[in-house]
C-alpha cells in the first residue's frame, strides 16, 4: 500500500462480542459517531460479498463512499475495501483475544489507481496530513467500537 496506519485497541469483551459490533453495519451509524447514515445494498448476514453505502463525516464535510467485505473469517479478521476519487481503500480488522478479552487491530491503507504526477505530487504534500487526520479517526472509532462492545 502506498499509505497505511495501523491502530490496536484493548476491549474488555470476547472477539464474539467485538465481531457483533464491526459486523453490524446497519447499526453502525448508532456505534460510529462519524457515520451519519448506511444504506445497506445487499441483503443476508455479514459475510463476503456485503455491499452497503456509508456516509460519514470527515473534516467538516459528509462524503458517502460505497464499501463491500472482501473476506470475512467470524470471530478472527475481515477486510472492507472501498473505490474513491481515483483511490482503492482496504481496512483489514483483526482480532485476538485473550482470557475473554480482545486486542482489535486495524490497517487502513490508500492506494492510487493509474496515478497521474499531479495525484503523487498531492499524495507527497498532503499524503501524511491525510494519514494523520485518518488515525485519529480510526482511534476514534476503535474508542467507539471498544464502549459498545464492553456494553454487550
Amino acid at each position: 500500500m502506498d499509505h497505511s496506519t495501523s491502530l490496536t485497541q484493548h476491549i474488555r469483551a470476547t472477539p464474539e462480542k467485538v465481531w457483533a459490533v464491526i459486523s453490524d453495519i446497519p447499526g453502525s451509524a448508532a456505534t460510529l459517531s462519524s457515520i451519519e447514515s448506511i444504506q445497506m445494498l445487499s441483503d443476508g448476514p455479514y459475510g463476503q460479498g456485503t455491499r452497503w453505502k456509508e456516509t460519514r463525516s470527515m473534516m467538516g464535510r459528509s462524503e458517502t463512499v460505497e464499501m463491500w467485505v472482501a473476506e470475512a473469517d467470524s470471530p478472527r479478521s475481515t477486510v472492507v475495501k472501498a473505490h474513491q476519487g481515483g483511490a482503492d481503500y482496504v481496512t483489514h480488522f483483526n482480532l485476538a483475544g485473550r482470557d475473554g478479552e480482545t486486542e482489535l487491530t486495524v490497517t487502513f491503507g490508500a492506494d492510487l489507481v493509474k496515478p497521474t504526477l499531479l495525484s503523487k505530487v498531492g499524495m507527497a504534500l498532503f499524503g501524511k496530513i491525510g494519514m494523520s487526520m485518518t488515525r485519529k479517526a480510526l482511534a476514534k472509532d476503535l474508542t467507539e467500537i471498544a464502549a459498545k462492545a464492553e456494553s454487550l
